[in-house]
């Protein structure tokens, strides 16, 4: 685990990638980083929410299988275009 920790903290790729996270600059890696973070939150949360609005009538896990495929759906281009506006304001 030290060897590992030793290694991360030496590589300066992933120190410039810890670096450019934390300034909050956006470069092509930060970004694709965000979307996979919106990604899953929105996974997270569209499972959620077809658990509250269908879980009856459906069945709780099918509500929650349909609310986490449906949920990136919107989030994800959304997210992309404004990644890409951020980047050049």
């Amino acid at each position: 685990m030290t060897d590992l920790i030793g290694y991360v903290s030496s590589n300066p790729s992933i120190q410039g990638f810890f670096t450019n996270l934390m300034a909050g600059e956006i470069t092509l890696i930060t970004g694709i980083f965000w979307l996979l973070f919106a990604a899953v939150i929105s996974m997270i949360a569209g499972a959620i929410g077809g658990i509250i609005l269908a879980g009856k009538d459906l069945g709780y896990e099918l509500a929650a299988i349909l609310g986490s495929l449906f949920g990136p759906a919107g989030v994800i281009p959304v997210a992309a275009i404004g990644l890409v506006v951020l980047k050049f304001v």
